[in-house]
């Protein structure tokens, strides 16, 4: 009778289990993912519009950390209409840290900080840090993210500039893109950033949106 009643509650506790399980189970394809992430950054620093193309859905919802929300046919329109890079404009790699993958089937999240350093010619180096999320699905055996949010993360160390104070009437509001640089809309509408000469250089004003 205890025997029985052992196996009762044996098999009781893994029904309790089993459903729990299924939403902590490990990730089979996570080498998959994380190479399919490395190769989008590698990518996404030098503005490769390929890369982009394979690594984002059709189907993309992407959250930019500017609370903008765009689709990925605007997303390529931006990436597809940045001016070549100079030989003296900054140049700006990323990589991915703390890197968290959760794989339900077709489906997975990949959580991750994302770092991004931008070196001047002069030498001068910046650092950003986003916390960025992807949902990725799997068709026809191939990943790709159909939808992303990124967050910024603060600098505690850095001091409050005119740009992050500006107002209602500011000359100017700042978004940064893929490929490092700051775009800035001026008074009368349009979209700049500023070379390493402290020049204004005047682009596509979709940059600015």
């Amino acid at each position: 009778m205890k025997t029985k009643i052992r196996q009762i509650l044996l098999l009781a506790f893994a029904a309790i289990l089993l459903p729990a399980s299924g939403y902590a189970q490990s990730a089979p394809d996570a080498a998959e993912l994380t190479r399919l992430l490395n190769e989008f950054l590698e990518g996404a620093g030098r503005n490769d519009a390929a890369i982009h193309d394979r690594f984002w859905a059709n189907d993309l919802i992407y959250t930019r950390g500017v609370g903008q929300r765009i689709d990925k046919a605007e997303l390529m329109k931006g990436v597809r209409s940045a001016p070549a890079r100079k030989p003296d404009d900054p140049v700006t790699t990323y990589s991915a840290e703390d890197v968290m993958i959760r794989q339900y089937g077709n489906a997975a999240v990949v959580a991750f900080r994302l770092v991004g350093i931008t070196t001047r010619s002069n030498g001068e180096r910046t650092v950003s840090n986003h916390l960025n999320t992807g949902t990725f699905f799997k068709r026809d055996g191939r990943w790709q993210a159909v939808a992303w949010q990124a967050t910024p993360v603060p600098d505690p160390a850095a001091k409050p500039t005119a740009t992050s104070n500006r107002t209602a009437n500011s000359a100017a509001e700042a978004s940064r893109s893929s490929d490092g640089r700051t775009y800035q809309k001026g008074p009368r509408g349009g979209c700049f950033y500023t070379n390493t000469n402290g020049k204004k250089v005047y682009v596509n004003k979709e940059l600015c949106n």
